[in-house]
């Protein structure tokens, strides 16, 4: 037996330095990481428009936030797929590290990662996914480029417009939707969850054609 027992051992060795299992990605995973900033004033600002769209996920697929490792995390199944949501608790301008510790945990592709964020330079309820390019003066972007260490991941920007005077710009994305601005910006909140199951479930190339319009 105790023969037996160094054999055992010998052969954990042997393959304890790469199981199957931890070593691949799980391409039937999906990772949407809206961005925003936590924290009750920042609670429905435009800035945190990413937070509002992961929370319509969530409720809509009835799936509850738990607070985990450097994000509030929720996940559910989606036509035999799992989507993992987040909302980083870094703060908007350290998303990248959020985003680099969920991808790798789950063991996520970066083809099936999903960044969801405010864009100035869109129209107000304007939809633009694409499937790379630079952070375009988003601080959570650049971020997540830098830990990422590319440009070649997928993100969904939505417009919130763009009405502020010269040196205003802080004040305004960390301004809360006008009552105007919330009917206008509720529903393309909606259209916004389908772009992004769209995504998981047929891609992006196929999302891109439905909702970039």
């Amino acid at each position: 037996m105790q023969t037996d027992s160094k054999q055992m051992e010998w052969i954990k060795k042997l393959l304890g330095g790469c199981k199957p299992a931890p070593c691949e990605e799980d391409s039937m995973k999906y990772l949407i990481a809206g961005l925003g900033n936590v924290g009750a004033e920042y609670q429905g600002t435009r800035h945190n428009i990413g937070f509002m769209v992961a929370d319509a996920l969530a409720k809509q697929a009835d799936a509850p936030w738990s607070l985990e490792r450097r994000a509030y995390r929720t996940e559910y199944r989606l036509r035999g797929r799992t989507v993992v949501i987040i909302k980083p608790t870094t703060y908007m301008n350290l998303s990248g590290e959020a985003v680099r510790y969920w991808l790798q945990a789950e063991r996520i592709p970066l083809s099936n990662l999903l960044v969801v964020v405010d864009d100035i330079a869109l129209p107000l309820g304007t939809l633009r996914m694409k499937k790379q390019g630079s952070g375009g003066g988003h601080n959570g972007l650049k971020n997540i480029e830098t830990l990422l260490g590319t440009t070649d991941y997928c993100r969904l920007r939505i417009g919130v417009g763009n009405n502020f005077g010269r040196g205003q710009q802080i004040d305004y994305v960390l301004g809360t939707f006008t009552p105007d601005e919330q009917a206008v910006i509720q529903p393309r909140i909606e259209t916004a969850c389908k772009a992004v199951e769209t995504f998981v479930t047929l891609g992006p190339d196929r999302a891109m054609n439905s909702y970039n319009k």
